[in-house]
């Protein structure tokens, strides 16, 4: 049987307002037999389901591509929808039948100028500057309506509402972008919302990112100082007319009931302004006010939005020692409390919230700094009454309560997951309960930091985009979730911001604001930070196999390597400049943040790294002549960190264990001084009993380095660990997500400094990629991306019985699981997807008694054995299930 399932279009099930001139297809094979690679394909299109008439027609053409398909010589129109469908062929001349329909529709398409709509804001006179106002327009319809469909985008942030009814799941939206250059709408279909005689449109607007506080200096209006809708309703009626409304002057606006609403503060919501959308009395409503604003800066939603994902309960309801009241959700969540309560109108009630309780078991805000985050509500009375937030998000676990009847039950509160809507696409599990919940916390910090920017943390005055917390992430990001159309969008934003010279923001969207004096002859372009315009494309090419997204990025990577090449008189080093170094490592200087790793050996580092993925990007591409350029740059940049910070004998000049980690992962030195320098790492790691000392930058690629230099022992061991530092300590202190400091909260439960104490930040959770990619053995391959060759070589070690992982790829699900048995003998099941093949490695097997489901390897012609890898036994195989056992051989060859 062969069977097609999953169809995509940029990477979305059914999507609607895309503005791309070439959408891409993207489609999953099934089959029940092994060794399934697509021969051919077939796709049509129609504008009904039905495909009564085809609109565009491929013809059957001979291929293996079913990922990121174009469609060539078609030219989609504005503002249509298509449907379509595809068939395959196989290598055994076996047909899927046609899939079952899907489809996309285009967005406006138009210039951005050609807005109908103006750009509309209140009359906010005699309103507190963060209060919330809120606007409509009624219209009539008197013909049936065939299709219906809003474009809308704010100053601000926006909430629609039709006919009394929420428009849409969004929130946050528009999104944060780089305001000044790109600024997002989204598109909604509301057919079914509309009725025959008077609606209502209604909206809300928030101040959000573009006008709310943002950054540790607690400022307002960082982008501009009102806040204004712009609409468009399109319907079409069934007799083929068109009618357009649009936010104009027919507009009125009025003071809402949300009277403060603030990302970093919180919000404020007074019950008793409530008033029903269509009411009627004229005494509050004022016209709108039309603004001058730019239009040209408009593109079509990028992201996916931020969406409610999922709900927790509340598991306790506690009393502090200060006699506080405190709900306990049992994790540390970003999102809101929903609430219902019963009481007189005019009752006020508090709810504060905060990451973790003291050691004496008191609520704790101080690591919030001069974020509030806090939820004033005032009741209107009448009977129960439910709320939640519109434009704020807090990070917490706690929530104190103030103000709520003595009698709390724990079912009126509800805290509500907010996060990018990015599909679930990997999971893990071994052995050891400790790692399992190391492996629950990395993936809670993605859910708690990716909202519609990968933010360095969700909780106190900053939450901003760090391009080194995300480069340093993103791989392990990319196993746990689909994070394309995400890291697309916000790689488009780096883009924007960087400067005419190259360099790149520490954050994006960037706040130019926000830099203090102190920090360096730049306030842009740290090492390690900047690489993210090099690294994040690079890595999301070799997950998805995303080569659009590489060509759209790829002048951006070789700006940011000129502008590295024009720092200082030597451009084969970099030495000159700010730089984070090795953040916030243990080896640092008291009272620093920075490691002790110098920081210009981490710069040239990371140099070098950049021109070797922009060479690859260029191979990729096919562009030869830069392919040249950049491995000429590259030996230039590799001679000149030897000559600089390897001694004759072989050692590195640096001794940190961040230094040795960089240079060997980032193949930096010579064969002989290669060995010497890994010998040496093992020996810093002894002089701390096997313990880290890296910061950001070292730790990603601790275990990797660890694992690939023949150490998958030590690594196994740092995992592992459970006492101070390691990332088991976090999780035997009760941790549900990954702390910004190995010791923010200290074994006597002292805490670190309250300036700077994340519990909740994803930089030191990249070990998730050595879960997936070492312990489980799942590895995309940079020669056939996105998985259309899967890796698969597991790194067995010690403390751990068994692991198992599953990982969604754009093909389908790849699987890899092992399991130690007696005996000395080792299982490996594995899954490989349809239209792809597999190179997988049997970890120590004795290949005279490799059995494949219970029989011995050399009867079947699925394998094509490869040369022995150390103690690995290598073979290339076709899709399919299967299942390995075998005898376990020592490094020196003998069976165990």
């Amino acid at each position: 049987m062969l069977k097609i399932s999953d169809l995509r279009c940029e990477y979305r099930l059914n999507p609607i307002g895309l503005d791309v001139k070439s959408p891409r297809l993207s489609w999953k094979l099934e089959s029940d037999r092994r060794n399934c690679i697509q021969a051919s394909y077939h796709v049509q299109l129609s504008h009904t389901p039905d495909f009564a008439v085809i609109i565009w027609d491929s013809q059957e053409l001979t291929s293996d591509q079913s990922v990121h398909v174009e469609l060539e010589g078609f030219q989609p129109a504005a503002r249509t929808r298509y449907f379509y469908r595809v068939q395959v062929w196989d290598t055994f001349e076996n047909s899927s039948g046609w899939s079952d329909a899907a489809y996309f529709e285009m967005g406006r398409m138009e210039l951005s100028t050609d807005w109908t709509g103006k750009w509309i804001t209140a009359n906010r006179s005699g309103e507190p500057e963060s209060s919330c106002p809120r606007m409509r327009r009624f219209f009539h319809i008197v013909k049936p309506v065939l299709r219906a469909t809003i474009y809308a985008t704010a100053l601000g942030m926006y909430e629609l509402h039709l006919n009394h009814t929420r428009v849409g799941e969004d929130y946050f939206t528009p999104g944060w972008t780089t305001y000044s250059k790109r600024l997002q709408y989204q598109t909604y279909e509301v057919t079914h919302q509309l009725k025959t005689g008077e609606n209502v449109l209604g909206a809300y607007l928030g101040d959000g990112w573009y006008l709310g506080h943002l950054g540790w200096k607690i400022e307002r209006e960082n982008y501009g100082s009102t806040s204004a809708l712009l609409m468009e309703l399109h319907i079409r009626y069934v007799d083929g007319s068109e009618e357009i409304i649009g936010s104009n002057e027919e507009w009125s606006t009025a003071p809402s009931s949300i009277r403060m609403s603030d990302i970093y503060m919180g919000e404020t919501y007074d019950a008793r302004m409530e008033s029903d959308w269509g009411d009627q009395s004229q005494g509050a409503w004022l016209p709108a006010q039309v603004l001058s604003y730019p239009k040209d800066i408009i593109v079509a939603q990028e992201n996916v939005p931020v969406m409610q994902i999922e709900q927790l309960q509340p598991i306790a309801l506690l009393t502090t020692p200060q006699g506080d009241r405190i709900l306990d959700m049992g994790q540390n969540m970003v999102g809101w409390v929903r609430f219902s309560i019963e009481g007189d109108a005019g009752r006020a009630v508090e709810l504060h919230h905060a990451e973790i309780l003291d050691h004496h078991g008191n609520f704790y805000i101080d690591n919030l700094r001069a974020a509030k985050q806090r939820i004033h509500y005032t009741l209107k009375g009448g009977g129960m009454e439910t709320y939640e937030p519109h434009f704020t998000f807090q990070g917490f676990r706690y929530v104190k309560l103030i103000g709520f009847p003595e009698e709390v039950v724990l079912d009126q509160f509800t805290g509500v997951v907010l996060h990018s809507s990015m599909e679930r696409t990997g999971h893990f599990s071994c052995s050891s309960p400790l790692v399992n919940q190391l492996h629950h916390n990395i993936l809670w910090g993605q859910k708690g930091n990716f909202v519609d920017v990968p933010t360095d943390c969700p909780q106190r005055d900053e939450r901003l985009g760090w391009t080194g917390d995300a480069q340093m992430f993103i791989r392990t990001s990319a196993y746990l979730m689909n994070t394309a159309p995400f890291f697309t969008k916000w790689l488009r934003d780096l883009r924007a911001e960087q400067g005419e010279d190259g360099g790149v923001p520490f954050f994006v969207p960037d706040l130019k604001s926000l830099i203090p004096e102190g920090w360096g002859e730049t306030s842009h372009s740290s090492s390690a930070w900047g690489d993210a315009a090099v690294i994040c494309p690079w890595v999301i090419y070799e997950m998805y196999g995303d080569m659009r997204l590489l060509k759209e990025q790829y002048e951006s990577m070789q700006r940011w390597i000129a502008y590295i090449y024009d720092q200082g008189e030597n451009v084969f080093l970099w030495n000159t400049g700010f730089h984070f170094g090795d953040w916030l490592a243990l080896d640092s200087k008291p009272g620093s943040y920075v490691g002790a790793t110098d920081i210009h050996y981490v710069a040239t580092a990371f140099y070098a790294y950049s021109v070797s993925l922009t060479r690859k990007a260029a191979a990729a591409l096919g562009k030869l002549e830069d392919v040249k350029v950049y491995d000429e740059l590259h030996r230039n940049i590799v001679k000149a960190f030897q000559d600089e910070y390897v001694t004759p004998a072989g050692r590195l000049a640096v001794p940190t264990q961040t230094a040795h980690v960089l240079a060997l992962q980032f193949d930096l030195l010579e064969t002989s001084a290669s060995k010497r320098v890994a010998a040496q790492l093992t020996e810093l790691l002894k002089e701390t009993q096997n313990h880290l000392t890296t910061g950001f930058v070292g730790t990603p690629y601790l275990n990797p380095v660890l694992s690939d230099m023949g150490r998958n022992d030590l690594a196994y061991e740092l995992l592992l660990q459970e006492d101070y530092p390691s990332w088991l300590y976090q999780v035997t202190q009760g941790a549900t997500t990954v702390w910004e400091h190995w010791d923010g909260m200290r074994e006597d439960g002292s805490l670190w400094s309250a300036d700077m104490n994340s519990f909740n930040h994803y930089a030191y959770g990249a070990i998730g990629e050595w879960l997936y990619r070492y312990v489980a053995g799942i590895q995309p391959d940079e020669k056939q991306p996105g998985f259309k060759k899967v890796r698969i070589k597991p790194y067995p070690g010690p403390g751990l019985e068994w692991a198992k992982a599953s990982f969604e790829s754009m093909y389908g699900q790849v699987k890899s699981s092992w399991r130690r048995q007696t005996h000395g003998e080792m299982e490996l099941c594995v899954q490989i997807p349809a239209n792809t093949r597999a190179e997988i490695h049997l970890p120590h097997a004795d290949r005279r008694t490799i059995k494949e489901n219970g029989s011995l390897i050399h009867q079947s012609a699925d394998y094509v054995f490869l040369n022995k890898s150390g103690t690995d036994v290598a073979m290339t195989v076709g899709s399919g299930k299967y299942r390995f056992t075998y005898r376990m051989i020592t490094e020196e060859g003998e069976c165990s």
